[in-house]
């Protein structure tokens, strides 16, 4: 027998509406209230609201400030000698510009008929003047002879006339001879002292005389030599050589023109060694000092360096400074190839620091500070600042947030809902 579907069926039970029950109904008025409440004291505590995907918002951080200023420049060589015509003359050049020369090279000869001139009559003197010192040392010698002669004989009459008196006084006491005769001797002695002290005196002045002239004619043939060797080094100098190794720079005269004395010839550049020269702006000017380091960006390289010389003068409202590297061991670097520099002025470290931006227009006297999506003004004071990061001295803490973008649209309100 096939039972019926009664036994099938369930009774289900018909549930009503949430809305219609009142306990749900109370709680879904609560929550309203509440979020119409939250939504209506913000507003109230808020001056405006800006969206957040329009604001620039940076986190305050405790770290190293490194103050910096950029500047551009050219590589320069470290040594570019000019080199200058020492004399009046004709120029022959040796060299063209590009060309590559080694230290003692010959790069210009100068033609000077005049010098060459002077050479040979000053040699010609030279020659005279040997001649008349070795005349002089013969004469010399031929006069300190005759005063030795002079002398020598002066002391023959005083021994004779010494002798002649000693036995003229034997003779008076034997009444040999008169007293007219011993006077005669006496006189004769005494007049032989006289000639012979004389003699020694005249001998004496003579040799210092003779010692003097030779002297003198020495004297001028050694000045005469040191003229001749002057002009030889001005003869030399005609050959003009290189001061170092390198290329030549630019040629400054035309082959076989005449020069001038002290006129530029030509530049060598150096390439053994680089500097570089930056353009700095004046407003940096009094916190520049020798020994800065400097980071350069030069092509895809990064080279440290740092301050060898800085311009006493400002041209253009900048002031010139000399970089030297490191090291001088690089390669793939040109002359006059573009530099972009960052000169570190000063090092600070663990100092409160936060991102640079636009906020600073308003003096750095204030900030906008993010705390639950809200940003309250609050007043800071800042302090070094470098390319990236400015220092915060007081008014934030580390992992404070704070709005970094420009305060235009904010119109100076205390507090901003952020959407």
């Amino acid at each position: 027998m096939i039972k019926d579907t009664r036994g099938q069926d369930v009774v289900v039970e018909t549930r009503r509406p949430i809305w219609r029950h009142k306990k749900a109904l109370g709680l879904g008025a609560g929550i309203l209230l509440v979020v119409l409440g939250y939504g209506a004291m913000t507003q109230a505590t808020a001056q405006l609201s800006v969206a957040k995907q329009d604001l620039d918002i940076a986190r305050v951080e405790l770290g190293t400030l490194t103050r910096e200023v950029s500047a551009n420049g050219k590589i320069v060589a470290a040594h570019a000698p000019t080199v200058y015509s020492p004399e009046i003359g004709v120029a022959t050049l040796h060299v063209k510009a590009g060309d590559q020369v080694e230290v003692g090279q010959l790069i210009v000869e100068l033609s000077s008929p005049e010098l060459s001139n002077e050479l040979k009559q000053q040699q010609s003197e030279l020659t005279r003047l040997e001649g008349e010192w070795q005349r002089q040392k013969l004469e010399s010698r031929r006069q300190d002879l005759a005063l030795t002669k002079s002398l020598d004989l002066a002391n023959v009459s005083l021994q004779a006339a010494e002798r002649e008196n000693r036995r003229a006084q034997l003779s008076i006491k034997a009444s040999l001879i008169s007293q007219i005769d011993l006077e005669q001797a006496e006189d004769e002695y005494a007049r032989a002292k006289l000639n012979y002290a004389h003699a020694q005196q005249e001998a004496a002045l003579g040799r210092d005389t003779l010692k003097f002239e030779l002297s003198s004619a020495k004297n001028r043939y050694e000045r005469q030599i040191l003229v001749v060797e002057e002009i030889q080094r001005r003869v030399n100098n005609l050959e003009i050589r290189a001061p170092v190794d390198g290329i030549v720079g630019n040629l400054l005269v035309q082959n076989k023109a005449a020069v001038s004395q002290n006129e530029a010839l030509m530049r060598l550049v150096d390439l053994s060694a680089y500097e570089v020269e930056l353009q700095v702006p004046e407003s940096y000017a009094n916190e520049l000092g020798l020994a800065m380091q400097v980071v350069m960006r030069v092509g895809a390289q990064e080279l440290i360096g740092e301050l060898s010389a800085i311009s006493p003068e400002v041209n253009n409202r900048e002031v010139t400074t000399r970089v030297k590297f490191r090291r001088q061991d690089i390669s793939g670097i040109r002359q006059n190839q573009r530099v972009l520099a960052r000169i570190q002025l000063e090092n600070k470290e663990n100092v409160l620091k936060v991102k640079r931006g636009p906020f600073l227009n308003v003096g750095g006297h204030f900030a906008y500070r993010i705390q639950d999506n809200m940003a309250q003004r609050v007043s800071i004071k800042v302090g070094s600042s470098s390319l990236k990061d400015i220092e915060v001295k007081a008014g934030l803490r580390e992992g404070d947030e704070i709005i970094v973008s420009g305060y235009d649209a904010f119109t100076q309100a205390d507090s901003v809902l952020i959407r």
